[in-house]
């Protein structure tokens, strides 16, 4: 019986100062376990601040007999890939007097209350993707990825007492320790997929340099020669990876003004668009899941009592303003508008994992992809009944396509059910979770 695969896991492409990641591929399977081997479980925490506009976004119906309300409407491609959760509460999110954006942001993954302090003596708990890498992190390159769109003061105080980590951070690798993410897509691109190859001459990379190469076509020798040694399976995965790291390196230079064919004369920015750095993002996830680059990701499309301004939604005020609606209708308005684009960038994730396809089925039929807020109404800073979205099949797991009510169950016996679903069995987790949460299998 051969068990050798043909070719390692981690197996790079090299070539003029970049070392590039390759996707999962066949021949990097024992051949004898290829049919049976399952492909990895993924995990993806998707995190918006402030809160949602409830009465806009809880379905009416129950089960399989549920529909899309305006919040949730671009939802409508991934429907039946996609769970509604009601009534899960994270009360240990609930800070010491004021400051709930912080203390919930804290407990987002970790269902630990916060310490209430603003100086370095923070503490909370281990965050669950943190759990999960430290379990099946060994598996690849990264044990997991932290990305965001907003940097964050280091230190301080972010809202009413609760230092800055607390704020910024949803990954804790232990309570004092924050996680912290990269905010810079470029910089996200270049640790995942350009590594700098310590055997590179000098002459090649001022080659690379000189000319402004792709990273593929830095490692197209190599591409070329591993291309004729693949199937025909192979060779379609290999070129759909290919299209999209292109795709998304054209994306980046074109954010930092300088891209590969251009001479630009004064040093790059980032760009401050959230659409394109969003986008960037997400597209950078799926990448390392096809590459097998990591299992678990953070994303926080923007930090704990976020002050963007929605002006490309046509908004003039900032966000968290917006969430202390006092009941106006012009604040619920726009408050509709702004969820409804942040779950629309949920679904291009969603319907990017989906086209994806692998063994036994998609990227999405292989993952749990988790949306949620620190808080459901921001002008209450309500932690019960949080909006939840919970995606993809984890392999089998999961049934979706449906909406659950649930009865004032802690958010972190979801996370217990995640965690054993993903590979690391456990019966309690943070400061409340008491078991699996039942009904999310078939």
């Amino acid at each position: 019986m051969n068990r050798t695969p043909v070719m390692s896991r981690r197996t790079l492409l090299r070539g003029m100062g970049a070392l590039m990641a390759l996707p999962l591929l066949d021949v990097m399977r024992p051949r004898t376990a290829r049919a049976a081997t399952p492909a990895p479980r993924r995990f993806v925490a998707f995190y918006t601040p402030c809160g949602i506009h409830m009465p806009k976004w809880t379905p009416g119906g129950e089960g399989a007999e549920w529909s899309l309300t305006p919040t949730l409407a671009s939802l409508a491609p991934v429907k039946g890939d996609v769970l509604v959760l009601s009534g899960l509460d994270n009360l240990p999110g609930r800070p010491d007097g004021d400051g709930h954006h912080a203390a919930a942001t804290a407990a987002f993954l970790s269902c630990v209350k916060a310490r209430k302090t603003e100086g370095t003596n923070i503490r909370t708990g281990i965050s669950m993707d943190q759990v999960l890498a430290n379990a099946v992190g060994k598996a690849t390159r990264y044990p997991s990825l932290e990305l965001g769109i907003d940097q964050g003061k280091g230190i301080g105080n972010c809202d009413s007492g609760y230092a800055c980590p607390y704020a910024n951070n949803i990954a804790w690798a232990g309570p004092s320790t924050p996680v912290p993410k990269e905010t810079k897509p470029r910089a996200a691109f270049e640790r995942l997929f350009a590594d700098f190859d310590p055997g590179v001459t000098q002459e090649e990379l001022a080659k690379r340099k000189a000319y402004g190469l792709s990273i593929i076509d830095a490692v197209r020798d190599d591409a070329k020669a591993l291309q004729g040694k693949l199937g025909t399976t192979d060779r379609r995965k290999l070129d759909e990876y290919f299209t999209g790291v292109r795709e998304l390196e054209l994306r980046v230079n074109a954010m930092d003004g300088a891209g590969p064919a251009c001479g630009a004369v004064t040093a790059p920015a980032d760009t401050e668009d959230v659409r394109e750095k969003t986008k960037a993002m997400l597209d950078l996830i799926v990448l390392a899941f096809q590459c097998d680059l990591t299992r678990t990701c953070t994303f926080m499309l923007g930090n704990a009592r976020s002050q963007r301004v929605y002006s490309f939604l046509g908004l003039s005020g900032e966000h968290h303003a917006y969430s202390h609606h006092q009941r106006a209708q012009a604040n619920y308005d726009a408050l509709v508008k702004i969820d409804k684009w942040e779950v629309e960038q949920f679904s291009y994730l969603l319907q990017r994992m989906k086209g994806v396809q692998e063994e036994g089925g998609t990227l999405l039929d292989h993952s749990a992809v988790y949306f949620s807020s620190e808080i459901a109404d921001g002008n209450m800073h309500e932690h019960k009944n949080l909006p939840i979205l919970l995606a993809g099949r984890a392999g089998g797991a999961i049934a979706p396509g449906r909406h659950i009510r649930y009865q004032g169950q802690p958010l972190a016996n979801l996370y217990i059910a995640l965690l054993n679903m993903l590979g690391v069995p456990t019966t309690t987790f943070g400061d409340d979770g008491t078991g699996p949460l039942p009904g999310l299998g078939a």
